[in-house]
């Protein structure tokens, strides 16, 4: 199963379309998750064009987004149990309000956006993904997603790129 997370896409705002380098990655997902700040309902419209999509809202959703998707979500795929979340609020990081969040749930991932700063690591025995963000990079170098694949094998990986065309 191959799994493309993605997240802060902020369209229209960061950009007007989502990057093709993306695009391509999902044309062949069987899910693609989306960590919230879609922005619009039309970037929930193309990535439902290419395959099956989970996501959540983020702080800077309106209306639209929230009708569409919950504030966070439990979903299991190939065997993996996810909680899925913005993980936006107030005190504390990012990581740790995505990680209170399931903190009375057994999940074996964290699927979180927020920062734009993408993460794959394991914390007290969960592995915690933020994709960070295919059109708003902040001050970091590169734009980003991951991809997941499940199989035999859990093999999360990162995909850092320059153009966000």
């Amino acid at each position: 199963m191959k799994v493309i997370i993605t997240g802060d896409t902020h369209i229209p705002g960061r950009g007007s379309k989502l990057p093709s380098r993306l695009l391509n990655a999902c044309n062949d997902a069987d899910l693609i998750i989306h960590t919230g700040d879609w922005c619009s309902p039309e970037v929930f419209k193309t990535l439902s064009s290419l395959a099956e999509v989970k996501g959540v809202y983020g702080n800077v959703d309106g209306e639209e987004m929230r009708a569409l998707v919950p504030a966070q979500q439990l979903i299991n795929i190939g065997g993996l149990r996810m909680g899925l979340v913005h993980g936006h609020g107030d005190k504390k990081t990012t990581e740790q309000r995505a990680v209170e969040a399931f903190a009375e749930e057994q999940v074996d991932v964290i699927v979180f956006g927020h920062s734009h700063i993408p993460v794959i690591k394991y914390f007290k025995g969960r592995l915690l993904m933020n994709p960070g963000s295919p059109t708003d990079k902040r001050k970091l170098p590169f734009y980003s997603f991951i991809t997941l694949e499940i199989g035999d094998e859990i093999r999360p990986e990162l995909i850092l790129f320059r153009d966000k065309s």
